[in-house]
């Protein structure tokens, strides 16, 4: 049985063509509500995947733009680090060899090597002094090094003793200059060129 339906009466200013009666039963009505309810909740659908999908395109670019920023940052900041990594070696590797170097027993031998070094330029001067530190010389005396023997009966090369000439160096004095071989300057030398 069909409910009853009050009836209102419904004032038109025009007359009404083509009206039709329609009747519909409860359970018609029931589905064609059904209908348009599942019309409007697949247009909520839609309309939410379509405003998901616009903020899924928005983040994407958001990202995008962070990235790129993150890799201008990188592209400034590595080369620093670069600079950074590469002044930490030479300073490992300048400190290294510092060690190195001080710990090598002084033998004659070097010490003659090092005379040598320093006297290879000066054969055609004059008079030469050479300073060493008071070890050294004793430590090539003591051996008859042939590069003392050969000079130490003329009077063109003085040996002599300084305070400020370390184990293993050598300062020597011309009357056209100063070749300073002293170690501490030879390794600062070789610390500077690193760091160049």
């Amino acid at each position: 049985m069909q409910p009853k339906l009050n009836s209102i009466p419904v004032a038109f200013v025009e007359a009404l063509r083509e009206v039709q009666v329609i009747k519909l039963s409860l359970s018609e009505l029931e589905r064609k509500w059904r209908l348009r309810e599942e019309d409007a909740y697949a247009r909520g659908v839609a309309d939410g995947e379509r405003a998901l999908s616009e903020q899924l395109v928005q983040q994407r670019a958001d990202l995008r733009h962070l990235q790129n920023r993150l890799f201008v940052q990188f592209e400034n900041v590595i080369p620093q680090v670069v600079r950074d990594c590469e002044q930490a070696l030479i300073s490992i590797a300048w400190e290294t060899a510092r060690k190195v170097v001080n710990s090598i027993e002084i033998t004659p031998s070097m010490v003659e090597a090092t005379l040598e070094e320093a006297m290879v330029s000066l054969r055609q001067t004059g008079r030469v002094r050479v300073q060493l530190h008071a070890e050294d010389l004793a430590l090539i005396e003591g051996v008859n090094s042939p590069v003392l023997l050969k000079e130490l009966g003329g009077e063109r090369i003085r040996f002599e003793v300084s305070s400020e000439v370390g184990r293993g160096g050598c300062l020597v004095y011309t009357d056209f200059g100063t070749v300073d071989a002293r170690r501490e300057v030879k390794l600062e030398l070789l610390r500077q060129s690193m760091e160049s």
